[in-house]
């Protein structure tokens, strides 16, 4: 690299930091300063873009953290720290609706498109970038990946129970939560290895270790209470805004809220596959979609219960049911497309098809049986031999996966 370009690499990241922190902070003035009395569409903007500032903070804190913490602890802590804003959207709409049915349908819209957002458009993304890039036909995922993938097939397996109970309670929250953990010990267990630091993260990380570690510090404590303090008023304005503009509050909150929380961490895995790393940039997003295919259910009935006061379950209606339905199945094809850890272009791009034609025909009829299609296409691939060995030994070794490497 010249010195020219890399001054331009280095004058990049440090205005990237500068524009987060910037976005994040426009919030807080204006938070101090408005008390909640803003233009309906200002008062969805602005914490909106303060949400994307924050997760791009949270995200180079979190792999800034990696030079400071144990493996394990970093595991845990990068699982929870990359949905941070996701999550708070979600938990703010369970936590209203103990006190409000209608917030119900509101979680669930949420929780459900942001698993499918990460899917069927995330992981495509990647991939389509690594081609576009260097002619890449396939991403191959290393075997200690297994564990990830096979964790995703328990919590996909429980998820298919829900749609048939009608109901999220805390006996979810017991299971999904208790297998997220274990993901957790288990990965806690892997080979350590350098974190491969780049963007702003890279800049931050040959500081001192003192000043470092007050860098990382604040890399968190800002964009939390920054979260904090927008997640009430984005989600509020997105309904506002709906009902302004006549459009149905379920799809605004469903795909504009998670499209906001989600898009740093699907650009950081697309800045990966254009470095020619797309392993780790789809690790990234199936890693993410393990923690809120567990995790984020998991905590909306907890949510639930503490606020209202009660140990009564989440009811679902029609709707919710089959947006559910549609999720775990889409979930269920992802996961044999990659039980042989490979993810191909036509691969890609049948998620893709199949994610954008809920936006074509988007009725409860067309929901229902694209949720059948995906189990249909996900028994074609079953058919064949070479994936059901892939799935044999996803079963035999999933679990196991990560204490092998480690052995190793």
């Amino acid at each position: 690299m010249t010195l020219r370009s890399s001054s331009r690499a280095l004058l990049r990241d440090y205005l990237l930091l500068a524009a987060a922190l910037a976005l994040a902070g426009q919030w807080i003035a204006v938070h101090a300063v408005a008390h909640g009395h803003l233009d309906p569409v200002w008062g969805t903007i602005l914490p909106g873009l303060a949400i994307f500032g924050s997760a791009a903070l949270l995200s180079w804190g979190a792999e800034l953290a990696q030079l400071e913490i144990s493996q394990s602890l970093a595991i845990a802590f990068l699982a929870l720290v990359a949905v941070l804003p996701e999550y708070a959207v979600d938990m703010y709409l369970a936590w209203q609706a103990a006190k409000d049915p209608a917030y119900t349908a509101y979680a669930a819209a949420n929780m459900t498109g942001s698993n499918r957002l990460l899917i069927g458009l995330g992981w495509s993304a990647v991939l389509v970038a690594y081609w576009l890039r260097f002619r890449g036909r396939a991403i191959v995922l290393k075997p200690a990946q297994r564990l990830e993938i096979f964790t995703l097939f328990l919590a996909t397996c429980y998820a298919f129970l829900i749609p048939l109970k009608r109901t999220l309670s805390l006996v979810d929250t017991v299971c999904l939560i208790g297998l997220f953990i274990a993901y957790i010990r288990l990965a806690g267990r892997s080979h350590v290895e350098e974190p491969g630091l780049a963007g702003p993260p890279e800049r931050l990380a040959v500081l001192p270790r003192a000043p470092r570690r007050v860098v990382t510090a604040l890399l968190f404590l800002i964009p939390a209470y920054v979260i904090f303090i927008s997640a009430e008023p984005f989600a509020n304005g997105l309904l506002a805004n709906a009902r302004r503009l006549g459009i149905e509050e379920f799809i605004l909150i469903q795909w504009l809220a998670p499209l906001a929380s989600e898009s740093p961490e699907f650009i950081v895995a697309i800045i990966f596959a254009l470095r020619n790393n797309p392993t780790a940039g789809l690790g990234t997003l199936v890693s993410s979609k393990v923690n809120q295919w567990t995790l984020l259910i998991g905590m909306l009935p907890l949510v639930y219960s503490i606020s209202g006061g009660h140990l009564q379950p989440m009811m679902l209606d029609g709707r919710q049911v089959e947006e559910i339905f549609l999720t775990a199945a889409q979930s269920l094809l992802a996961l044999v497309v990659l039980a042989n850890l490979t993810f191909g272009l036509g691969e890609a791009v049948l998620l893709l098809g199949l994610f954008l034609l809920q936006f074509v025909f988007p009725t409860p009829q067309v929901r229902t049986w694209l949720g059948v299609g995906y189990l249909v296409i996900a028994i074609g691939y079953l058919r064949t031999r070479s994936f059901r060995l892939a799935l044999v030994e996803l079963f035999r070794s999933g679990w196991r996966s990560h204490d092998a490497t480690c052995k190793g």
